[in-house]
């Protein structure tokens, strides 16, 4: 059964009955939040398909497109006539006109609206922009869908069936009027199948252009052209279907509890969020937030608490919605939207929606930078594991009000090396007083092409620690998240011996994120994945080398002509070259190391780089 997600109560009920005491700044601050709504049954089922601009659905896109033209002024098929757009560019312009109303803004003329409602007033009352010069939909980014599974996108026709010449294709389609006049339509619906199937998608299409290529009608027009744009649809096609299976597999493995157990009892990670939602009472009472990723909806839950006045918990595991909805009843902070104002307690603020964060204005309308706070717990392994990150950074650009506060707002990744201890090698020497050392050698040696998760004692790191990089939330921009860092690691005081040579294993990287007196003034917190520190469910992550490196301290060094990096001539000093990037893969990331070991005399020895994909 459909569902309606929660509406925001009137502005003055929700303030109760200190609300006069708010100057007119702050009121004007909070504008637009009695406009929060959903978009209702019919968008909760999903089924039609939906208006460009507002929640009405339809069954095909001849009467949406005649709503949008009437209701809205936006003439789709005249815009496509006047601009000459082909059927790609058709999918640009739909992709960049939701993308636009998704943020209130004006398709056309490009002004800011503070909610949809007053953006369809704004659309209405006005004529469509003269468009000059270069469409702002024309970058191959709108190829991708905006709206996942829109359904206007599967069904838009590449010919009108009443117009001749259809989506800027006149002269080809001229030309094939002899007998052959219906193989675009048969190669569209070719199309279509082989982008619904989704296997080897680019390879079978261009399979197929390579098979039509050699009937004689029209194969130049039809064999060409067509084919290129086809396939630039059916890439975006297939990467949208690609980054959807890996989004349904990644909130799919959220579903299990025994996840959700590990991290709430991880004490590190769940106090720290605790301790600064709870802590800091001048950021928390009477805020508006943003949960990003909510699980169980703990955060929220802490939130609430805090004595925030309304908090939306979004999830893309539809199961944890459920779950997390269930968990704000039973502790009497769910929102009740039919509930009578006077029955309802204050601490009933909490609202929980399915939806990804890039996508929470397809499933409510919010205000336009409406929070006070944004909360999320995205962290993964190495840090930017799961590639939340992004979306989180999305949320607090179109959802976080000016100078909101984002909680946690640093993160930084730290490394160090380390020593035989954290490898398996101590392991495989003493098997109940056996020795199988060459299944431990076995192992490390895999252990160079992989990175591990795991625990590595403090006792076992024998270098200083250094710092590989450091992230500000409130100001980092997406394409900031890959990063590259040099560094230098020489043997600590505890990890150098008196005498003799440290054999280093390898680097092992964690990272601490960073709850600041910036937006926490009472009570900042520093929650650490260290080794030197608490054991959390993060670990840290350790990047084995090729071969051991022996190093010493510099005052104990004898010169010597052998190779850098061995008994006979250990290194001083490790320079590492580490890059860290999003992978092809959705939520995947490629770590490349490149290790430098340096003599005493300054001589230098370096090993091929090795990569590794987490």
């Amino acid at each position: 059964m459909a569902t309606r997600e929660p509406e925001l109560p009137p502005k003055q009920e929700r303030l109760g009955d200190d609300s006069e005491d708010y100057d007119d700044e702050e009121e004007e601050g909070e504008e637009g939040w009695d406009d929060w709504h959903s978009d209702g049954d019919d968008a909760a089922a999903g089924g039609g398909l939906l208006c460009l601009f507002c929640s009405a659905r339809f069954d095909s896109e001849s009467p949406l497109f005649s709503h949008c033209a009437t209701e809205h002024r936006f003439d789709f098929h005249k815009l496509v006539k006047e601009t000459g757009m082909d059927f790609y560019g058709c999918i640009k312009l739909i992709n960049f006109v939701r993308s636009k109303v998704a943020e209130s803004i004006c398709w056309s003329c490009g002004q800011t609206l503070s909610s949809n409602s007053e953006l369809c007033s704004h659309l209405h009352a006005s004529e469509i922009h003269q468009l000059e010069g270069k469409v702002p939909w024309g970058d191959d980014v709108y190829l991708k869908p905006f709206m996942e599974d829109d359904s206007l996108l599967h069904s838009l026709s590449v010919f009108d069936d009443d117009d001749e010449e259809g989506y800027g294709m006149p002269t080809e389609r001229g030309q094939c009027s002899g007998g052959n006049g219906n193989l675009a339509e048969k190669r569209e619906n070719h199309l279509n199948s082989i982008i619904d199937d989704g296997s080897d998608v680019i390879g079978r299409l261009e399979k197929a252009c390579t098979v039509e290529s050699t009937i004689r009608e029209c194969s130049e027009p039809l064999a060409q052209e067509p084919s290129d744009k086809q396939l630039k649809i059916a890439r975006a096609s297939a990467a949208a279907r690609g980054i959807k299976s890996v989004d349904d597999n990644y909130f799919g493995s959220y579903s299990s509890f025994g996840i959700h157990r590990e991290m709430l009892g991880d004490k590190v990670r769940t106090e720290a969020y605790r301790d600064a939602l709870l802590g800091n009472p001048s950021l928390m009472n009477g805020a508006t937030v943003l949960d990003v990723g909510c699980g169980t909806g703990i955060l929220s839950l802490f939130a609430a608490k805090a004595g925030a006045s309304r908090v939306i918990a979004v999830d893309g595991s539809a199961k944890m919605v459920s779950v997390a909805t269930e968990v704000a009843k039973d502790n009497s902070f769910l929102y009740a939207e039919n509930m009578e104002m006077e029955q309802k307690r204050d601490t009933q603020v909490i609202s929980v929606v399915h939806t990804k964060a890039e996508e929470l204005n397809h499933k409510i309308q919010v205000p336009s930078n409406g929070f006070d706070v944004l909360v999320s717990e995205w962290m993964g392994y190495c840090l930017l594991y799961e590639s939340m990150l992004s979306s989180v950074l999305y949320a607090r650009d179109h959802f976080l009000k000016p100078g909101g506060a984002i909680l946690p707002d640093t993160a930084t990744i730290l490394g160090a090396g380390f020593g035989k201890g954290g490898t398996s090698l101590p392991f495989w020497e003493n098997v109940y007083g056996f020795d199988m050392s060459c299944i431990g050698k076995e192992v490390t040696g895999n252990s160079a092409r992989f990175p591990v998760v795991d625990i590595v004692e403090s006792q076992d790191i024998v270098t200083e620690t250094a710092v590989l990089h450091s992230f500000d939330l409130a100001t980092l921009k997406p394409n900031e998240m890959d990063f590259t860092a040099i560094f230098e690691l020489r043997l600590s005081e505890s990890g150098a011996p008196q005498s003799g040579v440290t054999l280093c294993y390898g680097i092992v990287l964690w990272f601490d994120t960073g709850f600041t007196k910036r937006f926490c003034k009472e009570k900042p917190v520093n929650l650490t994945t260290s080794p030197f520190s608490t054991p959390t469910h993060w670990s840290q992550t350790i990047f084995t080398f090729e071969e051991p490196i022996p190093m010493a301290k510099e005052e104990s060094v004898v010169g010597s002509s052998a190779s850098v990096g061995t008994d006979e001539c250990p290194a001083v000093m490790i320079r590492s070259r580490i890059s860290i990037a999003r992978a092809s893969e959705h939520r995947s990331i490629d770590i490349s190391i490149e290790t430098t070991g340096i003599s005493s005399d300054g001589r230098k020895r370096t090993w091929p780089v090795q990569i590794f994909n987490l």
